[in-house]
This record gives structure tokens, C-alpha cells and sequence, in this order.
């Protein structure tokens, strides 16, 4: 078991309900910027938490919400069945909301991120008015027509797998000239990479089929990201 620097906290959600999520904080938390990490469909896991971690780690406060309520798993059976249970919307607009704002109470500045489904729930929380600083997707995004574009004030990075059969590249296309038509602040990268190419747990015999961790193109995303989120989060 990973011994993590984090732990569990509890937020309300926008209709006062409440969610537990994975806090993670940083060595230096005064004027810290701040984001919300959102899991894959395994759940929160060890590697998401790794995640928040790593984040925590370059000087962010980052929070993971607990969307499945306590359940993760290591079986893509049941992630798909959780994923499947899943209320997106209601996860978007009230997890995620409830979480920046929770973070708003000591950040100034909040981003959001996400891989896989969360990489969807990320760009769905965004075209569902959900305001933070700024927004990554990692190889996830949401049917098109969900997307309000014209409701996104955020820069938006993205990252995409040209080989991902789970979120085929095209639709990162259409995505981005969706994006770009609304006058949002767009940048999007593409690599020669399979799904999940930045989670290191996607290697080995284990991992399931589609998937495959890229360390080269991983490390390279990271850079981009942590330069996006240091031009929009540090004031």
C-alpha cells in the first residue's frame, strides 16, 4: 500500500449535501492556488491520490472528490458498472462545484483537472458554468452537445491520444473547433499515445486492453500541464 501525504476532508455540495474527498496539501500553503483532481472510472484510488500528491508537491492544494461515494475498484467490469451509476451532471455541477468552492475559502485561484471520465466530467463542468481559473482534460470529454461552450471563461488545455479508441481523436477535433468558434482560450495537444498514456498503473500484465502508460509522452504532458497552471492559477 502507498502511504500518501494527504487525507480525507468533507465539503458541501451547492444543495448541502455533503462529499468527502482526498485533500492533499502543499509545504507552503500561504496564497497557494488550488485544484480539484478528478478520478478516473476506477474511483479514488492510490494512483489518483498519487495524483493530488504530485500536485501538492509543485505547490498546489489539491482536492480529489470522493464521486462514487467511498467504492473504487481495479476491475473494468465494475468501474464500468460505478461509471454507469454514475449522475454526471449532478456530479459536475454539485461535486465539483461544492469542491472549488471549498478550495475558494483559502485559494484565490482554483483550476480543475481530470483523466479518462474525469477528463469528461472536467470539460462538462466547464460547459456546465462551473468557475475556476482554469481547465486541463486529460484523453476524456463528454458528448459534444453537452457542452455549452459560450459558458466556459476558463483557458482550457487538452491532452489526446491519437491511438485512443475510447475517445477517438476526431471528436478532440471537433472539440476544440467547438471551443475555439465560442472565443474560448483553447490549447490542445495531441500524442502518439494509447489511452491513459499518463497513468503509470496502465503497464504490466495487469492493465487493461486499449490502455498503455507512455512515461515519455506522460512526463511531457505534465510539463505542459504544470506550465498552463503556472501561467493561469499564480497571480
Amino acid at each position: 500500500m502507498t502511504t500518501h501525504s494527504g487525507s480525507m476532508v468533507s465539503f458541501k455540495r451547492p444543495d448541502g449535501k455533503d462529499v468527502q474527498g482526498y485533500l492533499a496539501t502543499p509545504a507552503q500553503t500561504k496564497g497557494a492556488p488550488a485544484i480539484v483532481v478528478i478520478q478516473e472510472w476506477w474511483g479514488l484510488n492510490d494512483q489518483i491520490r498519487g495524483v493530488a500528491d504530485r500536485l501538492a508537491r509543485c505547490g498546489y492544494f489539491a482536492l480529489v472528490p470522493d464521486l462514487y461515494r467511498g467504492k473504487s475498484t481495479v476491475e473494468e467490469e465494475e468501474a464500468h458498472h460505478l461509471m454507469e451509476g454514475l449522475n454526471f451532471a449532478d456530479a459536475a455541477t454539485q461535486d465539483i462545484a461544492g469542491a472549488v468552492a471549498f478550495l475558494r475559502q483559502h485559494s484565490r485561484k482554483v483550476g480543475l483537472t481530470g483523466f479518462c471520465m474525469g477528463g469528461a466530467l472536467t470539460v462538462l463542468a466547464l460547459g456546465q458554468g462551473v468557475a475556476v481559473d482554469a481547465g486541463a482534460t486529460w484523453y476524456g470529454m463528454p458528448p459534444l452537445e453537452y457542452i455549452d461552450a459560450g459558458k466556459i471563461t476558463a483557458p482550457v488545455l487538452g491532452h489526446w491520444a491519437t491511438q485512443d479508441e475510447f475517445f477517438p481523436i476526431d471528436n478532440a477535433n471537433k472539440l476544440e473547433a467547438k471551443l475555439k468558434d465560442a472565443g474560448v482560450s483553447v490549447e490542445f495537444h495531441r500524442y502518439l499515445a494509447y489511452h491513459a498514456f499518463a497513468n503509470e498503473t496502465a503497464a504490466g500484465p495487469g492493465r487493461i486492453s486499449r490502455t498503455q502508460y507512455d512515461p515519455v509522452w506522460a512526463a511531457h504532458a505534465w510539463d505542459r500541464t504544470l506550465t498552463f497552471f503556472g501561467r493561469t492559477l499564480w497571480s
